[in-house]
C-alpha cells in the first residue's frame, strides 16, 4: 500500500490535525530551521549524512545507499524504541524531510508497518520553505500596520510591549530576530537566528494576526542585526502604514539608553570593537574618542554623543527618505521609559485611535 501523502498546500492550513510533526533531517539542518512546533528525528546524523555523501561522489551511489541504509535503519530503530512507547494506536504523525523523498518515506514506512497513521510532506521542507516565501511576499498587504517610527531610545519597544500587554495587535521584528537593530543591538548570549528561521518565526507571527484589526509594528531599517527584513512587508510599513511618532526628551532618551545597554560596563571591550563597525561612517578620530569613553567608564557621556552625533542624524535621514508623514504624524509623548509612563501611554494611544 502506498503511503499517505499530502502537499504543502494541503498541509499549511492543517498543521495542527497532526499529533507530531517529525523532520527527519539531520541535527544541523534542523537547526536552521524547521517546520513550527517540529521534532527532531534524524535518521542519519550531521556526520553521518557527510560520510554517505562523500561515499556518493568519491566511490559509487550504491556503496553510498548501501552505508546509508544501515544507518538509517539503526536510527530508526533507536528513534521507535526511545519515542514511540507511549504512543496510542490512534497517533498520526506528519513526517518530512529535505524534499519529501528517501529519508522521511524510511521513517514514515515504519510507523506505517507497527500500524501508525504516518503521513509524509511531499516536497518535504523545500516546499515548506517556498510557502514561506510566497506568503511573506503576499500576506504584510493585508494589514493595516501602525507603524511607531521615534528617536534612538524614545522607548518605541517599551511602548510595543505595553500595547501587547493591554490587549493591541503588535508585530515585534526585533523580538523574532533577536536583536535591537542598531550596531549595539545584539542581546547578551542570546545569539541571532539564521534568516530561514527568521522567515519561519515571522510567517507564523503573520498567520497568527487578524487582518480585521490594526498592527502596530516597529518602523525598521531593511536589515535587523544580520537578518532580513521583507521586502514586501517593509514596503507595506513605509508606503501604507499610519505613522506614530514617539517622542520622548533627550534626558529620558539618554536615560533609558543606558539602562538598555548598561551590560557593556562588565564588557567594554565588547562595546569597542563594535564601535569599529563606525570608522566609516564617523571617522577613526571619533571612533576612537568614544572608545576612550567608554574604557574610561563615563557610559552617559559616550551614549549622549553616539545619540546626537551618530544616532539622530542617521534616524532622521532615514525618516525622511522613507516616512513623508512623519512630521505631521500623530504624536505619542513618552515621559520616560519606566513602567508606568510606557503603560500610560499605551493605553492613551488605544483610546485616541479608538475615537
Amino acid at each position: 500500500m502506498a503511503l499517505r501523502q499530502i502537499d504543502m498546500a494541503e498541509a499549511a492550513n492543517g498543521l495542527a490535525r497532526f499529533d507530531s510533526i517529525i523532520d527527519v533531517r539531520s541535527p544541523a539542518e534542523f537547526a536552521e530551521d524547521h517546520l513550527p512546533g517540529a521534532l527532531n528525528w534524524p535518521v542519519l546524523d550531521d556526520a553521518q549524512r557527510r560520510e554517505v555523501g562523500t561515499l556518493y561522489v568519491q566511490t559509487s551511489p550504491l556503496a553510498a545507499r548501501k552505508l546509508g541504509s544501515a544507518l538509517v535503519a539503526r536510527n530508526i530503530a533507536d528513534h521507535i524504541q526511545r519515542h514511540l512507547a507511549d504512543k496510542p494506536r490512534e497517533w498520526q504523525p506528519l513526517v518530512y524531510c529535505w524534499r519529501g523523498g528517501q529519508r522521511s518515506g524510511a521513517l514514515a514506512w515504519f510507523l506505517d508497518q507497527i500500524g501508525f497513521r504516518a503521513t509524509k510532506l511531499g516536497g518535504g521542507y523545500k516546499a515548506f520553505r517556498s510557502q514561506v516565501r510566497a506568503d511573506l511576499a503576499a500576506w504584510p498587504q493585508r494589514l493595516s500596520l501602525q507603524v511607531l517610527a521615534g528617536r534612538t531610545g524614545s522607548g518605541k519597544t517599551r511602548l510595543l510591549q505595553a500595547l501587547a500587554e493591554a490587549g493591541a495587535q503588535v508585530l515585534d521584528l526585533e523580538a523574532l530576530a533577536c536583536h535591537r537593530g542598531s550596531i549595539l543591538g545584539g542581546l547578551p548570549g542570546t545569539p541571532q537566528p539564521s534568516q530561514k528561521r527568521f522567515d519561519t518565526l515571522l510567517w507564523q507571527a503573520l498567520a497568527a494576526l487578524d487582518p480585521a484589526r490594526p498592527v502596530f509594528v516597529e518602523s525598521e531599517s531593511r536589515k535587523i542585526g544580520a537578518l532580513q527584513v521583507p521586502e514586501a512587508l517593509l514596503t507595506h510599513m513605509r508606503t501604507d502604514g499610519h505613522c506614530l511618532r514617539v517622542e520622548m526628551d533627550d534626558a529620558a532618551r539618554l536615560q533609558l539608553l543606558v539602562q538598555e545597554y548598561g551590560f557593556f560596563a562588565q564588557q567594554p571591550a565588547r562595546f569597542c570593537q563594535l564601535l569599529d563597525g563606525l570608522v566609516t561612517l564617523r571617522g577613526r578620530e571619533q571612533v576612537e574618542a568614544w572608545q576612550a569613553q567608554a574604557n574610561a567608564g563615563d557610559w552617559p557621556g559616550v551614549f549622549a554623543d553616539l545619540m546626537r552625533q551618530h544616532y539622530d542624524p542617521l534616524y532622521n535621514r532615514s525618516i525622511a527618505r522613507n516616512f513623508a508623514g512623519y512630521a505631521s504624524a500623530l504624536s505619542v509623548p513618552l515621559a520616560d521609559g519606566g513602567p508606568t509612563a510606557v503603560v500610560a501611554a499605551a493605553r492613551d494611544l488605544l483610546d485616541r485611535l479608538a475615537t
